[in-house]
């Protein structure tokens, strides 16, 4: 397979190169393609968020009232769920998000998104590629 050579201003250079056909000519495999992103989304999860259960709670360690004789629920102390200033129940608690992908997949996942870049025409070779300096103006 031939790519067109371009110039830094976006003019073909009026030369060619050879790609690969097994890279920017293969078959398209979706799948791989998805899981990939799948992990990729999965690995940029923080997974921090959490809340304090009863023994993370400050406080609380004296029986508020006595058992018996108050006329009121019982109550051990003042840092239970359903106290106001008590804990969280089945609250959120830290979690990995982290996915791994085997090299293979990894490797089917790149090629399946050059060559559906190369099938849609989005892939360009530029010949020389050096600014004076990294300006955003100069890229476009």
């Amino acid at each position: 397979m031939e790519l067109e050579v371009y110039t830094k201003d976006g003019k073909a250079a009026g030369r060619k190169v050879n790609a690969s056909d097994a890279v920017f000519g293969a078959e398209i495999n979706e799948h791989c393609v998805y899981l990939a992103v799948n992990s990729q989304m999965k690995n940029s999860r923080q997974g921090t968020r959490s809340t304090k259960t009863r023994n993370e709670v400050r406080g609380g360690g004296k029986k508020p009232w006595r058992q018996k004789g108050r006329g009121t629920a019982r109550a051990g102390s003042t840092r239970s769920p359903i106290w106001v200033g008590g804990s969280t129940i089945f609250g959120p608690r830290p979690i990995h998000f982290k996915s791994r992908l085997t090299k293979r997949v990894k490797q089917m996942a790149r090629i399946s998104a050059f060559s559906a870049r190369q099938k849609d025409d989005k892939i360009k070779v530029v010949e020389t590629f050096s600014l004076e300096q990294p300006k955003t103006r100069n890229m476009k």
